[in-house]
């Protein structure tokens, strides 16, 4: 469910080591499945786990994980890097947002989930955001811009250059991408 590395590992044992005994952390999504989704880890005192949290056992110390939690989780990873700026704790959560569908899933759910999973967290750092309206029978995904992406300049080389290529290289079934938005340049607009 999830990865957690020897580096995040170590920092971790390091942090419970000044904890009271036996407490261990827990790995949460708080509004999973949502637009709004965001993962954290805290400590997890010994009385403050329930019986239907998942344990995941590491070499040097165990995460919980509640029942909520744990569908959005699937593939997470959480790191300790340093780099010139420093160290930091990273979770990556693919599945936060969206729960995994199946690969057997109708197109219009899996095109969905890469939208949610993968291109609208690149398009937030923006304020952007796409929605899939439908995929036409001459298999073509309708898709509107909302927030930065609306009236934004580069919209196009988004969606012909980003958005339409990775869709395309993910499913063959797809013959290209349509914009409907009728964008209106405005403060909102990125560029």
């Amino acid at each position: 469910m999830i990865k957690i590395t020897d580096n995040a590992q170590n920092h971790f044992a390091k942090l419970l080591a000044n904890q009271k005994e036996g407490t261990q952390i827990r790995v949460f999504v708080i509004n999973p499945g949502t637009p709004t989704a965001e993962c954290g880890v805290s400590y997890c005192p010994q009385d403050a786990i329930e019986v239907t949290d998942t344990e995941l056992k590491f070499e040097q110390m165990s995460a919980f994980v509640d029942e909520l939690s744990a569908p959005y989780l699937v593939d997470a990873e959480i790191d300790f890097v340093t780099d010139q700026l420093g160290s930091q704790l990273t979770l990556k959560a693919p599945n936060a947002k969206m729960r995994q569908v199946a690969d057997d899933a109708p197109l219009m759910e899996r095109v969905e989930y890469v939208l949610q999973s993968q291109i609208n967290p690149q398009l937030a750092s923006h304020g952007g955001r796409i929605t899939l309206i439908e995929i036409t029978d001459d298999a073509f995904a309708v898709l509107q811009f909302g927030g930065g992406c609306n009236g934004c300049s580069m919209v196009d080389v988004t969606l012909k250059e980003g958005i339409e290529k990775e869709l395309l290289q993910t499913f063959s079934e797809l013959k290209g991408v349509r914009d409907i938005t009728e964008h209106q340049r405005g403060e909102h607009s990125y560029y």
